[in-house]
């Protein structure tokens, strides 16, 4: 369980967005938080892998070798 305070703005803007979408204030945060979480691990994969590819631990692969594949 995860109990958050909101700056009064944005929770009138979550109330806003859930009565127009038909659903509950909890749905749409909790849909919003799944959703900026897979984007940040999106980030964090994308860090590690320039990462190890500027400290020469990955190579890149050439177009073309994906293209072959």
């Amino acid at each position: 369980m995860l109990a958050i305070s909101l700056p009064e703005k944005i929770e009138e803007r979550l109330e806003r967005l859930a009565k127009r979408a038909g659903r509950s204030k909890a749905y749409c945060a909790r849909q919003a938080i799944i959703e900026h979480i897979e984007d940040l691990d999106d980030v964090v994969i994308a860090d590690k892998r320039l990462d190890n590819l500027r400290t020469g631990k990955t190579r890149t692969v050439p177009l073309s070798r994906l293209l072959r594949k």
